[in-house]
């Protein structure tokens, strides 16, 4: 009995050394994030900045999407949608899929479409920009959360 009882206290101390509390904050694609997209030269083209929410089915809630650079592409009213497939631990760590397109209002006819991987607080990848006269192109992309 005395090994079993043993047994029993052990275990529930292991249980809750995992329940203490730490400053690290927990790994979660909520929040502000900016982009800066590059050329295949390395050279900026567009920046943007948004917040980002995640629903249950891994489709996001875009808010506050704005450009940080004019362009002609992208004068007003775009609309933005994305998913992110997520996986992660229970330490916090968030990796996935991440896929986001923005189309253009005003004009009409441009859509850039990201897809890359998430990494914490980090999501890398390629875009491409499809639409009028000297609104295609493609590069990197960099997004950081805030």
């Amino acid at each position: 009995m005395k090994t079993f009882v043993v047994a029993i206290l052990l275990a529930a101390a292991l249980a809750l050394t995992g329940c203490g509390s730490h400053n690290d904050p927990p790994g979660n694609i909520n929040g502000t994030w900016t982009a800066s997209l590059t050329d295949t030269g390395n050279n900026p083209v567009f920046g943007f900045s948004t917040s980002l929410a995640v629903n249950g089915d891994g489709s996001l809630v875009v808010t506050n999407f704005q450009f940080k650079s004019n362009s002609p592409c992208f004068v007003s009213g775009e609309t933005e949608t994305g998913s992110f497939i997520l996986t992660g631990d229970f330490n916090g760590n968030v990796t996935g899929k991440f896929q986001f397109t923005v189309t253009s209002g005003n004009p009409s006819g441009n859509t850039l479409t990201l897809v890359g991987t998430v990494n914490g607080n980090t999501i890398t990848g390629t875009w491409q920009l499809v639409g009028g006269t000297n609104c295609t192109g493609n590069g990197n992309f960099t997004i950081t959360k805030m």
